[in-house]
């Protein structure tokens, strides 16, 4: 069996086979200090945030693209294994998809949490050269292709040509970040505290970031940072834009960066091909009009670019041969 695994900082999917994408679930792990043991993980899991006693954390072992708690990705990776295996001893080899900025020591650590977790054999992919393939692109060619894959913790923004990265850079603006800056909003402007998940949904309904008229709304409730009671209000698209506008420039002076550093022949190539989208913050309102207008180049949001990285997956499958085993791939730098 043939496992591939998004290890996302908001959702971790696992695509096996011919079957597509079997697994979609947050990344998430609840921990009962009782009983010492995991109670929940995944969708499960994610229904408990900010609803649970104070012997049961919950947590999300994965922040800002990299692993930071080792214990509860290894628990969590396991889980999702065994759901998909059916807990049949079965040594798959897997795929893993990486951020493109990661170090070795946290390479290692991903590495080691799918070899507890059973797999035969784990090869290492970065996340940007795995959303593109996943997008339909074909990067077998010497042609440059940009694909900025936006997901949760972190932006990764790469030019890929012949099944190598050119120049890439991972910036730790993504969607949480977004979630977090409307938080702060509503708090300083409003004088209302919001959850993160309020806040996304908020994102999710009413974002415009290219051309805000406050035609969109959306309620949200919170508690009243002065009163202590309940409270609800309206946002408006202009509302929400006003929230993230500094982050959403801050992807796109990445493209920039980015552009800066790749070679002219390949930058004609994305000129005419255009900047592929993948990734959940692909679908913020507004977002490739902004980016077409700042950047004078097309933006072409993927299909289904949620399931990208993980598609890709499959296309990897396909060319094992040129990508390296994860404890290769870690002891290479050394």
């Amino acid at each position: 069996m043939d496992i591939g695994i998004d290890l996302g900082t908001a959702n971790v999917m696992i695509m096996v086979g011919n079957k597509g994408v079997v697994l979609n679930e947050p990344s998430v792990v609840a921990f009962n200090k009782k009983i010492n043991e995991v109670i929940a993980v995944g969708e499960e899991a994610y229904k408990m945030i900010g609803r649970t006693p104070e012997y049961i954390t919950v947590v999300r072992p994965l922040s800002d693209g990299v692993i930071s708690d080792h214990k509860m990705t290894e628990k969590m990776i396991m889980a999702f294994i065994e759901k998909v295996t059916g807990k049949q001893l079965l040594m798959p080899n897997i795929v893993m998809c990486i951020p493109s900025a990661i170090t070795d020591v946290e390479s290692r650590a991903v590495v080691e949490a799918a070899k507890i977790a059973g797999a035969r054999q784990v090869y290492l992919i970065e996340e940007p050269v795995a959303a593109i393939m996943g997008a339909g692109v074909d990067i077998s060619s010497p042609d440059g292709n940009m694909v900025v894959d936006i997901g949760g913790g972190t932006t990764d923004i790469a030019v890929v040509s012949m099944y190598g990265v050119v120049s890439k850079l991972s910036i730790k603006v993504a969607g949480d970040k977004l979630n977090r800056a409307i938080v702060k909003y509503v708090s300083n402007r409003y004088r209302i505290l919001i959850g993160e998940k309020t806040a996304e949904n908020a994102k999710i309904a009413a974002a415009n970031v290219y051309s805000p008229d406050g035609s969109r709304s959306v309620v949200v409730k919170g508690r009243h940072l002065v009163r202590g009671l309940p409270e609800q209000i309206e946002l408006t698209d202009y509302d929400i834009y006003e929230a993230i506008v500094d982050s959403v420039q801050e992807m796109i002076d990445g493209v920039k960066t980015v552009s800066e550093r790749t070679p002219p022949e390949l930058v004609g190539d994305i000129y005419q091909h255009g900047i592929y989208l993948t990734g959940g913050g692909a679908l913020l309102g507004g977002l490739d009009k902004l980016m077409s207008y700042q950047l004078g180049v097309k933006c072409n949001i993927a299909d289904d670019p949620i399931s990208c990285v993980a598609r890709g997956t499959k296309y990897a499958f396909k060319n094992l041969d040129k990508l390296l085993d994860g404890f290769e791939q870690v002891s290479m730098y050394k």
